[in-house]
């Protein structure tokens, strides 16, 4: 398996979510089945690709895993275009530091005949961390950046964080857009702690990557992936990730050569 589940998972459940607990929340997308069926005839070629990938905060190693693992992903897909934001300030130059500014400058530039943009962090029911500046990144703000950078060719987004469903607005169900997230609104992700090499939702979505055709096929394939993990490790309440695919973007391919 990609993570190290501790024995002790359980008595630590606290410790190894993102955020505390919240309440129930409604079912996930139902679009699931017909998504995952779609004829995937969509294909942009790996050179067209443009990524962005930000682990969003250093006080676990699975942030950063996650995004260095799926940069490999990419590369060996022939994805050349490729910009990694860590929170490590001891590690990472100036540049490349995960703060509000870098991340946003880098999706408002866009540049690629497709964007995908893969957060991985703590997060809340307002946005997902950035503790290299110790802010949060809204809804709203990703919006703003994805829509200048990215505008109408297809897009998409990744956020793998607690309460990441808070991304799911209508402004950023835009129909040439992707969206897959680690949680419902209202739901925490687990897989933070630092003894976790990845995430749970970045450990299914890095497992089923190589399986999956279309990005669709991928958002059903880690849900599902996810569910299995946390009934495995008695998580409750489950994370419930959540996902949209716009009717542009139904039957979108991953990148390859």
């Amino acid at each position: 398996m990609f993570v190290r589940l501790s024995a002790l998972a359980l008595a630590f459940l606290s410790a190894t979510a993102c955020t505390p607990e919240a309440a129930d929340s409604p079912p996930p997308s139902t679009r699931a089945t017909a998504i995952a069926a779609a004829p995937g005839n969509n294909a942009v070629p790996a050179v067209g690709w443009r990524a962005v990938l930000v682990a969003g905060d250093n006080n676990s190693p699975a942030f950063d895993n996650g995004v260095q693992a799926l940069r490999e992903k990419l590369v060996a897909r022939g994805v050349t275009d490729i910009l990694v934001y860590s929170s490590n300030a001891v590690r990472t130059a100036p540049g490349q530091l995960a703060t509000s500014a870098n991340v946003a400058a880098a999706l408002r530039a866009g540049g690629g005949a497709a964007c995908l943009a893969f957060v991985t962090s703590h997060g809340e029911e307002r946005g997902f961390v950035l503790k290299a500046d110790r802010r949060l990144f809204d809804p709203a703000s990703l919006d703003r950046v994805l829509s200048a950078g990215c505008g109408s060719v297809p897009t998409v987004v990744v956020v793998s964080a607690c309460h990441s469903g808070t991304f799911l607005t209508a402004a950023m169900r835009k129909p040439n857009r992707v969206i897959l997230t680690a949680a419902a609104a209202n739901r925490t992700s687990f897989g933070c702690g630092a003894g976790d090499q990845y995430t749970y939702y970045d450990q299914c979505l890095l497992q089923q990557f190589d399986r999956a055709a279309t990005w669709g096929e991928l958002a059903v394939a880690t849900r599902s992936c996810v569910e299995s993990l946390e009934r495995r490790m008695g998580m409750k309440p489950p994370s419930e990730p959540q996902m949209f695919v716009g009717a542009q973007v139904e039957g979108l391919r991953l990148p390859s050569r």
